[in-house]
C-alpha cells in the first residue's frame, strides 16, 4: 500500500489507501442512520464515537482493562463505606455528643450531592483523569481528619467534604471503565458493583469489633459518655481514612489511566485520542488499526450531511468550549424530548433508589439494636454482628445481577425490574 506522511498528525500515523477510505465512509454513514435519535447528539462527534467504540472493541478486553476493572472499583468501595459510615457511628456519636441523629446523616448527604453535581460535569470539562484521581483523595484525608473532631460542628463538617469526594466516585469511574471496555464486556458494569457489597461487607467487619469493644454502653445516661471511653468510632474513621488513602495512593501511583478518547475528540483533539488507544493497545499487547484520518473522513462525512461549514468545524468544541460550568452540559440531556424523557426517568429511579438506600443504611443499626433490646440483648456487638451477616448477602447479589443482564429472556429491563421489586 502506498502512503505517504499526513501534514497533521505524527510520522507513526499513515493515510488509508482510497478504497479503504470510502469503505469507511460508507459503514459510518450506513452506522449512523440509526445510531441515535436524531439531533440528539452533534453528528461529527456521534460519527467518530463510532469510530472510536469499533477501535475499543478491536482492542478487546485485555490488561489494562482487567487492571481498570480493579482501580475503578475502589471508587465503588469508596461509595459504599462512607455513605454507610454516618449510620454506623450514629449511636456512640450521639451518645457522647448529645445532637439530633438524623443532622449527621444531612451533612454528608449534602456533601453527596455536591459531590455527584461537581464531579459529573467536571468530567466534560477538564476531563476524566483529575476526577478519577482527585475524589479518593479527598475522601480519604478528610475522612481521617473527622477521627479527631472535638464536636458534632467539626465532625459532620469534615464529613460533608468526604461527601464531596465520594460523590463522584461512581459517576467517574462508571464512564472511565465504559470509555476504554468493548461493547461485548460492557455487563462488566455491573459486576462492578461487587466492590460496592465488598466495601459494606468491610466496614462492618471493621466497625463490629471496634464499635463494640470501645464505645459507651449503649444504655449509658446522657452526659456520662467521654471521648476517653468512647473511641471506636473515631478509631473506624482512622481505619476508613488510611484505606482509602492507600486505595487513591495504588491507582494515582501504579495504574496510569489514559484520559478518555471520547473526551479528547470531543474537543477536536482527535491525534490525541486515536494515540492513546495505541497505547492502550500496546498494553494489552494487541495492534489498532485506527487511524487520525478515519476519524477526520468520518467527521468530514458528518459536516456534509449536517450542512455545517468547514469553518465551524475547525472552532467546534462538542464537550466544553472553555473550562468553565455552563446551563449547556445540563440542557444537552434534554435536547430532544425523547432525551428529555429518559433522563427524567432516571433521575427519578435515582432519586427512589438513593431514598431508600439511605433510610435503609442510616437507621438499619438503630432497628436491628431496637429490635434485639425486645429479645433481651440490645449490645454493640449482636448489633454490629447481624450488620456483617446482611452484608455478605450482597456480595452473590452483584454476581448475580451481572449474570442476569445477558441473558436473553431477562435482560436489563428485567433484572432492574426484578431487583427493584424485591
Amino acid at each position: 500500500m502506498d502512503t505517504e506522511k499526513s501534514p497533521s498528525t505524527s510520522s507513526t500515523f499513515q493515510v488509508l489507501d482510497k478504497k479503504q477510505v470510502e469503505d469507511d465512509r460508507s459503514d459510518v454513514q450506513s452506522s449512523l442512520e440509526n445510531l441515535f435519535e436524531e439531533g440528539s447528539v452533534d453528528p461529527v462527534y456521534e460519527a467518530k464515537a463510532l469510530l472510536l467504540n469499533r477501535a475499543v472493541q478491536e482492542i478487546g478486553m485485555g490488561k489494562y482493562q482487567w487492571y481498570l476493572f480493579i482501580v475503578a472499583g475502589f471508587g465503588w468501595f469508596a461509595d459504599s463505606v462512607w455513605p454507610l459510615l454516618s449510620g454506623l457511628i450514629l449511636a456512640p456519636v450521639v451518645s457522647e455528643f448529645q445532637f439530633q441523629g438524623p443532622f449527621l446523616s444531612l451533612a454528608i448527604n449534602a456533601g453527596l450531592l455536591v459531590g455527584a453535581v461537581f464531579w459529573s460535569l467536571g468530567c466534560d470539562i477538564w476531563g476524566r483523569r483529575w476526577s478519577f484521581n482527585l475524589t479518593l483523595l479527598i475522601a480519604g484525608v478528610f475522612g481521617l481528619s473527622a477521627g479527631g473532631s472535638l464536636n458534632f460542628v467539626a465532625l459532620a463538617s469534615l464529613l460533608a467534604v468526604v461527601g464531596v469526594g465520594v460523590g463522584g466516585n461512581m459517576p467517574v469511574d462508571s464512564a472511565v471503565f465504559l470509555d476504554f471496555v468493548p461493547g461485548s464486556s460492557q455487563y462488566l458494569l455491573t459486576v462492578l458493583s461487587i466492590w460496592w457489597a465488598i466495601g459494606q461487607l468491610f466496614v462492618n467487619l471493621i466497625a463490629w469489633p471496634l464499635i463494640a469493644n470501645f464505645s459507651c454502653s449503649p444504655t449509658a445516661a446522657p452526659g456520662t459518655c467521654t471521648r476517653s471511653e468512647n473511641m471506636g468510632w473515631r478509631y473506624l474513621l482512622f481505619t476508613l481514612g488510611g484505606v482509602t488513602l492507600i486505595l487513591w495512593a495504588l491507582r494515582f501511583f501504579l495504574f496510569h489511566l489514559e484520559e478518555s478518547p471520547r473526551f479528547l475528540v470531543g474537543l477536536g483533539r482527535d491525534e490525541e485520542a486515536v494515540a492513546v488507544l495505541h497505547r492502550v493497545a500496546a498494553f494489552n499487547g494487541r495492534t489498532c488499526s485506527l487511524t487520525v484520518d478515519q476519524l477526520v473522513e468520518a467527521g468530514e462525512l458528518a459536516t456534509e450531511k449536517a450542512g455545517i461549514s468547514r469553518e465551524e468545524t475547525k472552532t467546534r468544541h462538542v464537550l466544553s468550549k472553555s473550562s468553565t460550568y455552563s446551563i449547556d452540559h445540563i440542557k444537552a440531556l434534554f435536547r430532544t424530548r425523547k432525551m428529555a424523557y429518559s433522563t427524567s426517568l432516571l433521575i427519578i429511579l435515582w432519586g427512589v433508589i438513593g431514598l431508600a438506600s439511605t433510610l435503609y443504611n442510616n437507621f438499619l443499626p438503630f432497628l436491628l439494636a431496637s429490635r434485639g433490646a425486645q429479645f433481651g440483648d440490645s449490645s454493640y456487638f449482636i448489633t454490629y454482628r447481624n450488620q456483617v451477616i446482611l452484608s455478605v448477602l450482597g456480595i452473590p447479589g452483584a454476581l448475580l445481577a451481572g449474570w442476569a443482564v445477558e441473558q436473553p429472556y431477562v435482560g436489563r429491563k428485567g433484572t432492574l425490574a426484578i431487583s427493584a421489586g424485591k
